[in-house]
């Protein structure tokens, strides 16, 4: 028989494994468990701005090469993605669906500003992560109001403070007019172009916007050239950057002519005419599938062998593809950072401290840092100017970092 105190001994230890046992379960919200882990999307498949609807299906193929490779930490992502038709109010519909019905562990990359305005509430009053989000609005990174809500790609004062930057370092004096949309999208980059001119704001001597209801914008173009400008600034959409682009041609206009990093992609850029292009300036923070120069860097090789295997009906030179890719890897890398707790509340604190990461689409140097009070992930770009069909990058990269 055994003594007392052996079974002393043995009641202790087995109370110390049982500990150990419960110490090291996993932890799980709502949406995830030991097999999979469910992401909801709300994406435009259908309306004004479906051509965005690749966002969507890039992550549907790149989720499904993940699970083909073993998920994360053991775990399959369960893609579930909506379509809104860009349609603020169908968007809350969605998300109610994805959030209540669907219960998924978090809604990432959704599109558009006025969708996402539209649920936000919703999603912080539910403590339901929305991250990584599809739009460069600067109101995504406001943590201590909206602390599930992230954004990912460079917020739009940020890139008016890189341009800033570029203009007075390389042309002090010039005059700028600026063509803007009359938005959140517009009134942002205008802001952040005056707050990083700060004591040289007025070098901004005109200032038109538009409405993306109008047709054209060729009453515009001629409304800043009669101006005297010697910087024509286009914060504008695709379509309507590619518009300024044909009509600053048309009237024989030299300007120099920067261009929204969201109108910069080649195929926006190509309705204009490539002869019309030349020399035209942007900003941008990602490598471009279309430039040869980037043929056998390893990350655009890992790029272009998915889309072959996975999508190889899509054009490799859409930004929307490049950039699908790049924030999927960003979704994925933060999961991976949770380990075994899968809890919404760790979801964004990993978000939250991410520390100079890398990505297979950006430009060397470009790095995302976030913190509990920093929610912009990428703040620095690199200026490019267009050259035959493709971007050639040039100078040095900017830090358009908000309030920095």
């Amino acid at each position: 028989m055994k003594s007392f105190h052996t079974l002393k001994l043995i009641a202790a230890a087995a109370l110390v494994c049982t500990s150990q046992t419960v110490l090291a379960q996993s932890k799980y919200d709502t949406g995830a468990n030991d097999t999979e882990i469910k992401i909801g999307n709300i994406s435009p498949y259908s309306g004004p701005a479906s051509a965005y609807g690749i966002i969507g299906r890039m992550h549907a193929a790149f989720f499904k090469m993940i699970n083909e490779q073993g998920g994360i930490n053991g775990r399959r992502i369960n893609f579930i993605s909506y379509d809104d038709g860009f349609s603020p109010p169908k968007a809350v519909e969605q998300a109610r669906k994805l959030v209540e019905s669907d219960e998924v562990f978090a809604i990432f990359n959704s599109i558009g500003t006025p969708s996402n305005s539209a649920i936000q509430k919703y999603m912080n009053s539910k403590k339901v992560p929305q991250i990584f989000i599809a739009t460069g609005a600067t109101k995504w990174g406001d943590p201590k109001h909206f602390p599930w809500t992230i954004g990912w790609q460079p917020n739009y004062q940020s890139e008016g403070r890189v341009y800033a930057k570029y203009l007075l370092k390389e042309h002090p004096g010039a005059k700028i007019g600026v063509l803007y949309q009359n938005d959140d999208f517009g009134k942002d980059l205008l802001k952040g172009l005056k707050d990083g001119l700060g004591s040289h704001a007025s070098l901004i001597v005109a200032e038109d916007s538009y409405e993306i209801t109008e047709p054209t914008i060729d009453t515009h173009i001629v409304k800043l050239k009669a101006a005297n400008v010697d910087v024509l600034m286009s914060m504008t959409t695709p379509k309507f950057g590619a518009q300024s682009i044909k009509k600053v041609a048309e009237l024989g206009w030299k300007p120099i002519h920067i261009i929204s990093y969201i109108s910069s992609s080649i195929s926006s850029i190509k309705p204009a005419g490539f002869d019309n292009a030349q020399g035209i300036l942007s900003s941008n923070y990602a490598k471009d599938a279309a430039d040869s120069r980037w043929k056998d860097d390893p990350g655009i090789k890992k790029f272009t062998e998915f889309m072959d295997k996975y999508l190889p009906d899509a054009d490799k030179t859409d930004g929307s593809t490049l950039y699908a890719y790049g924030v999927a890897q960003t979704l994925v890398h933060t999961i991976r950072r949770c380990g075994d707790d899968l809890t919404r509340e760790n979801l964004m604190r990993q978000a939250a401290n991410l520390k100079d990461m890398e990505n297979d689409i950006f430009l060397p140097g470009i790095k995302i840092n976030t913190s509990p009070t920093d929610f912009f992930p990428i703040e620095q770009m690199q200026m490019e100017r267009l050259t035959g069909d493709h971007w050639e990058m040039f100078g040095d990269i900017f830090d358009g970092e908000v309030g920095g």
